[in-house]
């Protein structure tokens, strides 16, 4: 992730507004080059000043300060000397920004793509095992609720379905619980949430989020606040909520599986008592589905002061 925060650190210093030397910048692309990973410590930024924290111990070893991992990634040792002297503004220009929030988010963003996928495919399992009906997943409904995540997902889902027997066959059941047949509404929404978060990341991956910036065709320097990451607060606090709502939906179905209906033994095992089957998975993933509740609490709502 620290390779990641220096390639967008770069990004946003070479579109001239910060006030840096072109030789201060290639020393970062130097540390890139020669595979030179500066030790970034996960605590200590507030987001409301850009991360000065994390992104000075990601600069110190182009002045031969800090530490750096070594090459097998097992330990850290002290960062090489180096003749590189900072100039005016450029301390500031390379710590005052949101990349370490951006390389977090970055890194959440695409464990979030492999997580939709396997959540639909976890759902067509459990409608085809809780012989669900199909008809929920129809066009027809979705087109008049067209919310793009919700008729990517019934199309998925009909998708992941194709072929099965169990689905095709006459059923008794009138409807399916809600876990079962809302799967496009919930899913949907959370691939809708994903994909704005997605879209801020991208805008402030490449902005210029240091200060004060310096418009030198203007003859102008702006103290403005571009490293407040509150866009990208609100943001990431929306994709928690989105991806604990679909750890909350599959555990639901989990739990109708277990429960002994629609003609499947109790707990999924052919003689339930001594053996209690996959109950306990189902505790478990219950206890998360508890725990994502107050991890997606929102976090860009609190705030400190520091300093004055």
């Amino acid at each position: 992730m620290c390779v990641v925060r220096i390639l967008e650190r770069i990004n946003a210093l070479i579109q001239g507004y910060s006030g840096i030397r072109l030789c201060t910048i290639e020393k970062l692309l130097e540390l890139l080059n020669k595979n030179i990973i500066p030790v970034v410590y996960e605590k200590g930024s507030l987001g409301a000043s850009g991360d000065l924290a994390p992104l000075s111990h990601m600069s110190l070893p182009l002045i031969g300060e800090g530490m750096v991992w070594s090459q097998d990634f097992k330990s850290m040792e002290k960062a090489k000397p180096s003749n590189l002297i900072l100039g005016p503004k450029e301390g500031l220009a390379l710590i005052n920004g949101t990349q370490f929030m951006q390389a977090y988010g970055l890194s959440c963003l695409f464990k979030s793509h492999q997580i939709l996928e396997r959540a639909d495919l976890h759902a067509a399992l459990c409608i085809d095992a809780y012989d669900g009906r199909k008809e929920p997943f129809l066009n027809y409904s979705h087109v008049i609720r067209p919310h793009k995540g919700q008729l990517d997902t019934a199309k998925a889902i009909l998708e992941h379905l194709s072929g099965s027997e169990v689905i095709d066959q006459s059923k008794n059941h009138v409807q399916d619980p809600y876990s079962f047949r809302c799967v496009p509404q919930v899913h949907g929404a959370s691939k809708d949430a994903i994909n704005y978060v997605c879209q801020v990341i991208t805008t402030e991956i490449n902005s210029v989020t240091d200060n004060p910036n310096v418009f030198p065709d203007e003859d102008l320097i702006i103290s403005g606040g571009n490293f407040h990451g509150q866009p990208l607060a609100i943001a990431l606090d929306f994709m928690a909520i989105a991806l604990a709502e679909l750890g909350n939906i599959s555990e639901r179905r989990t739990y109708q599986l277990i429960s002994g209906s629609r003609g499947l033994p109790a707990f999924l095992v052919e003689n339930p008592g001594l053996n209690s089957g996959f109950m306990i998975p189902q505790y478990t993933a219950a206890s998360i589905v508890s725990e994502n509740k107050q991890l997606c609490t929102p976090a860009s709502v609190d705030s400190i002061v520091s300093s004055n």
